[in-house]
């Protein structure tokens, strides 16, 4: 792919798991990357990775809570590389784990404000710049807990939930711009994170026991989905929501 025709696009929460996997693929794929996180030292790893494999990134610190770091990071990135023409809204955060009135108001809003307000940012600044560019596809990061029920996470299902819903509404709002609209689901997925947290525990297997291929995704494999809706291989696929669950769903 020549400098000339290069796509350019961004990838939020890309300094590990999912958005560090999409944002290498893209890459691998022969497109300028962005990569955009709250933690700007694991963003800029991700950049060097691509860098040194013989692609192009940029590291973009961004808090996707706050609008003017959204406004800023998305309009970094079209500075940069003349536009936009993808974009995968991964970042967010997950659930406290605790029924619903044992939660506090702010524990709610919280991860309702990162996970929903903070796509609904990223959106309202990437839409724009796609329609620019007289169209383009943006893949939000939901969960299969945007589908149905995970006990005790109200505020994270919630939220999922709503960002299925903000994805629905946009791909209808903005087909008239040849801009598409979807959204991967993903079951548990090994992200360092997972890792992290089911450390010391039969989570894993628990898990694993209850997905009929056996097993956990990895992170390529859900990168691999968002990246794919981005191709123009999925140029007539738009207000989906994507199940990556190894057959949970089913």
């Amino acid at each position: 792919m020549s400098a000339a025709t290069r796509k350019a696009g961004l990838v939020t929460g890309a300094g590990s798991g999912i958005g560090r996997a999409a944002a290498l693929e893209f890459a691998r794929c022969g497109a300028a990357v962005a990569v955009l996180d709250i933690d700007e030292s694991t963003a800029a790893e991700t950049a060097l990775m691509i860098r040194e494999d013989g692609g192009e990134a940029l590291a973009i610190p961004v808090d996707i809570g706050d609008e003017g770091s959204v406004r800023a990071a998305v309009e970094r990135t079209v500075a940069e590389y003349g536009g936009l023409d993808f974009a995968v809204n991964n970042a967010g955060l997950d659930s406290h784990h605790r029924q619903l009135e044992q939660m506090t108001l702010a524990e709610f809003e919280r991860v309702v404000h990162v996970n929903l307000a903070g796509t609904f940012l990223c959106m309202k600044y990437e839409l724009p710049a796609l329609r620019r560019r007289e169209g383009g596809a943006i893949v939000n990061i939901a969960s299969n807990g945007g589908l149905y029920a995970i006990p005790t996470a109200p505020a994270y299902v919630a939220a999922k939930h709503g960002i299925v819903g903000l994805t629905k509404v946009a791909a209808v709002d903005y087909a008239p711009d040849s801009i598409r609209v979807n959204a991967v689901c993903p079951g548990p997925t090994r992200t360092p994170g997972f890792e992290r947290v089911a450390a010391g525990t039969d989570l894993i297997a628990m898990q694993e026991a209850i997905t009929p291929l056996g097993r956990m995704a990895n992170p390529e494999e859900a990168a691999a989905a968002a990246v794919w809706l981005c191709s123009d291989a999925a140029s007539y696929i738009t207000g989906i929501a994507l199940s990556v669950d190894g057959g949970r769903r089913a």
